[in-house]
């Protein structure tokens, strides 16, 4: 799937732009979670706590929507629904310390007792506004 060019800046690392995950819940509801993201040019990557509602809700259904708005131009969008393709562990601490500098500026300093977990999401359907 390929995002357009004039939104390819919300993907980037330079950019802060927060992304709203969508999942569904066991009952069909839509449960959204603001997340940090990354983009790795084939899929997004985002990452939690294991045992966490958007974790449980994307292990039992990896249907999942994410819309990533520009924070300096607030009506550019971009939406992406797509599939959640791997779920892991490995470099998880790695990841979470990566995305924390690219929001915060510092090392990640969560609780150490977390399982931390990386989603890639693979983009089935792209549009923009």
């Amino acid at each position: 799937m390929i995002v357009p060019e004039s939104h390819k800046k919300l993907l980037r690392d330079d950019i802060r732009a927060f992304a709203f995950l969508a999942t569904v819940m066991n009952d069909g509801s839509p449960q959204v979670t603001p997340v940090w993201f990354n983009w790795d040019g084939e899929y997004l990557l985002v990452n939690s706590a294991q045992g966490r509602v958007k974790d449980r809700n994307m292990r039992k259904n990896p249907n999942v929507s994410v819309a990533i708005i520009d924070p300096r131009e607030m009506g550019c969008y971009l939406q992406i629904r797509g599939s959640v393709v791997d779920i892991t562990t490995e470099g998880a601490w790695e990841h979470i310390n990566q995305l924390s500098l690219k929001y915060t500026g510092h090392p990640w300093d969560g609780s150490s007792e977390q399982v931390r977990v990386i989603y890639r999401i693979k983009p089935e359907n792209i549009s923009v506004g």
